[in-house]
């Protein structure tokens, strides 16, 4: 009973209530004059002449009395109407300004805000305007998967990626952040950064609500500082820390598969005659020449590096010592035939002087075959230059024959 007493009453019984009171109050009012006003006049007054006459003025003063009644009640329901019209306009126009600045805030941010399903399609149920400059649609061409859903701007292992983030995150009651490529309506790939987190709608359903921001020039800096960090910046080639990384990773991989692999240790004879001769600006054009030389003189599954200088080393995985030796003769007669451009429509020729070492003949680990390699090449230039020269075998193949 209690409980039924505590519960609040409906907003749209309330005017019936009213009116219930106010024809309540009049009714006890009406009947209460009746009953008593008669016996109290006809008690005061015995002429039947002056009843009538108070029977008379008695009707008026009732009209009078409960036409007051009548004028109060609705007077002070006006008044608390008035009031509540001018409470509910002030809220409805603050209202109205909160959704413009929120509007505006959505629409001038660097991405777009949403508000989505958690079904396969990511089906959208608000996006601000920045979709347009994000992903190239609408957000009418979005907003209920009506030309397409969200989730089909991803490719399948991102959907299955980010959606194991959001269940993680919805599990532990975290917001969540993740990156992934977006193929826009133009076709052209973007990286996106999203940040959302679960919210309830009025019927309990869980939503999915968030920013998506275009980190395409973040990620093309990522791409190149990791360039940076293991390219030569004037031949492109590998330098000389992820060349040595690269070795040792065919290295391991050789040992494993019990296959052998070779690597030429390259160095330009009489170089220093270049710079000193034609400036380091035609060095330097020499250098990023021949180095696409070496590239286009390999195979795709060989690594080409710049050492340092005018030193070079190739990379060349399940390779035994022949093949190696007539890619390393290869590769010298080429450099030796072929004019290398000094920059301003001059050319000089070159040679080289290449050492070759082969696990693992030569050495069993990275710095002894980078050693005999190196070691072998000294022997070329010994030689007279523009030669190979092969690799002493090391002790331990010595020690087995």
């Amino acid at each position: 009973m209690t409980q039924l007493l505590n519960r609040p009453i409906p907003n749209r019984l309330l005017p019936v209530l009213r009116a219930v009171w106010a024809a309540s109050i009049y009714l006890v009012a009406g009947f209460a004059w009746i009953a008593f006003s008669d016996r109290l006049v006809e008690a005061w007054f015995e002429d039947p002449a002056m009843l009538s006459r108070v029977q008379t003025w008695k009707g008026f003063f009732f009209i009078l009395v409960t036409g007051l009644v009548v004028f109060t009640i609705l007077l002070r329901q006006l008044h608390k109407d008035r009031t509540l019209l001018t409470l509910q306009y002030g809220q409805s126009q603050a209202l109205r300004q909160r959704e413009r600045q929120l509007t505006v805030l959505m629409d001038n941010l660097p991405g777009m805000a949403y508000r989505r399903l958690r079904d396969d399609q990511w089906s959208l149920l608000f996006v601000s305007d920045g979709c347009v400059e994000l992903t190239g649609y609408e957000p009418s061409e979005l907003i209920d998967s009506r030309r397409l859903g969200y989730s089909d701007l991803v490719d399948a292992p991102t959907r299955e990626r980010v959606g194991q983030v959001i269940s993680e995150a919805f599990a532990n009651n975290e917001p969540f952040s993740v990156e992934y490529a977006l193929i826009r309506k133009d076709k052209r790939e973007i990286w996106v950064w999203e940040r959302g987190r679960a919210v309830t709608d009025e019927q309990g359903d869980t939503l999915v609500e968030g920013i998506v921001l275009d980190i395409s020039e973040r990620k093309k800096l990522e791409s190149e500082l990791a360039e940076m960090a293991t390219r030569d910046p004037l031949t492109g080639l590998f330098n000389r820390r992820e060349l040595s990384r690269l070795l040792e990773e065919e290295l391991e991989r050789a040992k494993r598969y019990q296959r052998s692999m070779a690597i030429l240790w390259i160095d330009f004879d009489h170089f220093k005659d270049v710079n000193d001769t034609h400036g380091h600006a035609a060095g330097d054009s020499v250098l990023k020449s021949v180095s696409k030389l070496f590239l286009d003189s390999v195979r795709s599954v060989d690594w080409v590096g710049r050492f340092g200088g005018e030193e070079f080393v190739i990379v060349l995985p399940e390779m035994d010592a022949n093949e190696a030796h007539e890619t390393a003769e290869r590769i010298r007669d080429l450099v030796s035939s072929v004019p290398q451009p000094l920059g301003d429509g001059r050319s000089v020729r070159l040679t080289i002087s290449v050492g070759v070492a082969v696990y693992p003949n030569h050495g069993l680990t990275a710095p002894q075959l980078r050693a005999a390699a190196d070691r072998a090449m000294y022997r070329a230039k010994d030689r007279g230059r523009n030669c190979v020269s092969m690799a002493h075998l090391s002790p331990h193949v010595h020690n087995e024959a």
